[in-house]
């Protein structure tokens, strides 16, 4: 074998090497849903026990599919919160990334469903439209993180009802600050036990627009005065400063309830005593337990 062909073997496996070792690397970090993004739904739901919430006084679904960015931590770590609140509150939980759960009779199990670090386009569209029928007719929504990314923009009432303004990005060079949070309104079930401000490290996200511009009730906002909210890297930087800048809003539509929080990118945030007490909060004023500010929830008198 010539001198310059084994050199070609050798710079054939190194390329091959580099290409798989990428592709691992990008798989670990969650990104292969964000290169390679899929339309994939599901058509037969999982089964759920027919003694599911019974005697509970909640039911509420966590929903993690990942169709884009998979935050998996953050995923694991918002699973986990969930149970020990469900176990603390006798509430009744169920973990699925299924989206076959949108339909009618399926929808009618629960009284929440919590969109976990959820992203892509994860449904069809008659799912879709299952689940706002739903949520308009009673149901209850909490959006964590990824549930407001660009990822969803194919669902143009999603970002419309939900969201309120299209995302442009998130924080970069440092990805992960600390900044102060201010609680705009303390007197709403979603922020009980909640101080007037803290100090929360996260990947802050940024949109084109305000919540508050949008139509939202904003319940908590970020000081960007705080932190450096510029996404940097390879030589470039992008001001991504919104000025009005909210992370916690609500919103009732028709007879249902909608809330969205920006934080959780990290397993630690869920973590956090101010965060979890949010979270708890958040699921049970979207149930229509607490709060009178909606209408009623799903199957009230």
């Amino acid at each position: 074998m010539s001198r310059m062909k084994k050199i070609l073997i050798g710079l054939a496996v190194l390329l091959g090497c580099w290409l798989v070792g990428s592709l691992v690397f990008v798989w670990w970090i969650g990104a292969w849903g964000l290169l390679f993004p899929s339309d994939a739904y599901e058509t037969t739901p999982p089964e759920i026990a027919e003694d599911f919430g019974v005697g509970s006084d909640l039911r509420f679904l966590v929903f993690s599919k990942t169709n884009s960015f998979r935050h998996s931590e953050g995923i694991l770590a918002a699973h986990e919160l969930f149970d020990e609140i469900a176990e603390r509150r006798n509430w009744a939980v169920f973990h699925s990334e299924n989206s076959a759960l949108f339909d009618a009779e399926n929808l009618a199990r629960f009284d929440v469903v919590v969109f976990a670090n959820a992203s892509g386009n994860l449904a069809s569209d008659d799912q879709d439209s299952a689940l706002q029928a739903w949520l308009e007719n009673g149901g209850g929504w909490v959006g964590i993180h990824a549930a407001g990314d660009s990822s969803h923009a194919e669902w143009t009432w999603y970002v419309d009802s939900l969201i309120g303004g299209n995302f442009i990005g998130h924080i970069m060079g440092p990805q992960t600050q600390e900044a102060r949070v201010v609680v705009e309104d303390r007197n709403h079930p979603v922020t009980r036990g909640l101080p007037a401000e803290f100090r929360h490290k996260e990947e802050w996200y940024s949109w084109d627009r305000s919540a508050r511009a949008a139509g939202f009730d904003v319940l908590l906002s970020v000081d960007e005065s705080s932190y450096e909210p510029w996404i940097r890297g390879f030589g470039a930087e992008q001001d991504i400063r919104m000025t009005d800048h909210p992370i916690v809003w609500k919103r009732c539509l028709d007879r249902g309830r909608a809330i969205y929080s920006t934080m959780g990118h990290w397993g630690a945030a869920y973590e956090t005593e101010n965060y979890a007490q949010l979270l708890e909060n958040a699921v049970d004023w979207a149930s229509g337990a607490t709060g009178s500010d909606c209408g009623p929830a799903a199957g009230s008198q």
